[in-house]
């Protein structure tokens, strides 16, 4: 069946989540503590940098930077200097937000990062434990100098789950797994919720998917931007974005648009008393180094080198899934590596002339193609999260059946 049951699905004899939440309390109460130095536990080590002028395409290498976004790496590579390579296995450390990744592939890095590598043998879940317990050292990282960081990094204590006087690995494995299986029972309940739980393909979805790829040039036709769409006028909000929250608080709950990509360009927040409130719109870049369309389902506000574009035509309103076919379409044309800060694409007097392809049917858009393969995409991508639920709680069954035969 292409369903799933919410009831059917926890890992603990369908406990809710709040339940799960209360195991897990008792189980850091009831665990016992040591201290250790980080020094004792990792080798801090400067890495060998690239020159990134010499980069290609291909996966066999991550390319890891001190950014904080996408993990640290910037792209792969196929091709790179033996002498410049670190081995998985070992995590990361960017200099510029101290942020800790590990790092499951070969990596080598640019300028400002660390290698941290393990002196005592971390697998499994623990990986996840002391990945988070790295992080956590990122206040007092962030405080010194970039020359004091191995330092401070070394002399750092941290405490650990220990059992007979040796590190507990074994409660690490149990109480990440528990953590997992409580996300994944929230997770089950609202795809339940919101019907998102069916994720088998109609006979409709199987054909459109199976004639997309078989369309040749004379099934779409070409449209320009700004003949289908126009920019959505917004009052201009006396904020920075560097003075606004990063999270919702008293007043400041609406979501503001900028240029970043980083959670579809809403990063922060402003109050809604004398903004533009916005839905049900496309958001686009206008100074940025990524230029990625973005449809925004839900209440935001432009703040700033951003705008927002909605459909023109007022006898045919597009539906979500055909805005975000749409959104495809438009990212064809504007969301390309030859666009950056040097190279700006610009703002709506450009976009609005750029031409994109549409799929067509009897000379018109074909709505209804759109419709039923964005339907269909939905439901592929919702059938591998089911599929990744399934398997996680039957591994926390696994392991904490395990767990529960060692403490017993």
């Amino acid at each position: 069946m292409g369903s799933i049951n919410a009831s059917e699905k926890s890992a603990h004899g369908g406990r809710p989540p709040g339940k799960i939440e209360a195991s897990l309390n008792e189980k850091l109460q009831a665990v016992k503590w040591g201290e250790y130095k980080l020094g004792d536990l990792f080798k801090i080590e400067s890495t060998l940098s690239f020159n990134t002028d010499r980069l290609v395409s291909g996966n066999e290498y991550d390319y890891v930077t001190r950014t904080s976004l996408n993990q640290g790496i910037l792209k792969s590579t196929g091709f790179v200097n033996r002498e410049n390579i670190n081995p998985a296995g070992t995590w990361s450390l960017g200099l510029l937000q101290m942020d800790f990744f590990y790092r499951r592939k070969p990596w080598y890095a640019g300028q400002f990062v660390r290698k941290i590598i393990p002196k005592i043998e971390i697998k499994g879940s623990a990986v996840l434990f002391f990945s988070t317990l790295l992080n956590k050292q990122k206040p007092k990282l962030l405080s010194v100098l970039v020359r004091d960081v191995d330092k401070v990094f070394c002399s750092t204590k941290i405490q650990l789950p220990i059992r007979n006087g040796k590190i507990d690995f074994d409660f690490m494995d149990s109480f990440v797994a528990e953590l997992e299986a409580q996300r994944v029972a929230e997770l089950s309940a609202y795809l339940t919720v919101s019907g998102y739980d069916n994720y088998e393909l109609s006979v409709e979805e199987l054909d459109t998917l199976r004639n997309f790829s078989d369309q040749n040039d004379n099934d779409w036709g070409t449209y320009t931007i700004g003949n289908l769409f126009e920019k959505v006028e917004t009052k201009k909000l006396p904020y920075k974005a560097k003075e606004l929250p990063k999270q919702p608080t008293d007043d400041y709950i609406l979501p503001c648009l900028t240029s970043s990509f980083q959670n579809q360009g809403l990063n922060y927040y402003a109050p809604k008393s004398g903004a533009t409130v916005l839905s049900n719109v496309i958001s686009i870049p206008s100074n940025s180094d990524v230029y990625r369309a973005y449809y925004q389902t839900r209440d935001f506000t432009v703040l700033s080198d951003a705008y927002a574009i909605r459909w023109k035509d007022k006898e045919i309103e597009l539906s979500p899934n055909q805005y975000l076919f749409m959104v495809m379409c438009i990212n064809k044309v504007t969301d390309l590596p030859i666009y950056s800060y040097k190279n700006k694409l610009g703002g709506w007097n450009v976009v609005k002339n750029k031409n994109i392809r549409l799929p067509e049917k009897d000379g018109k858009i074909d709505f209804a193609l759109m419709e039923t393969f964005i339907s269909a995409i939905k439901k592929l991508t919702i059938k591998e999260v089911v599929l990744y639920s399934d398997q996680k709680i039957a591994s926390t069954k696994e392991v904490i059946s395990r767990t529960d035969q060692i403490n017993h």
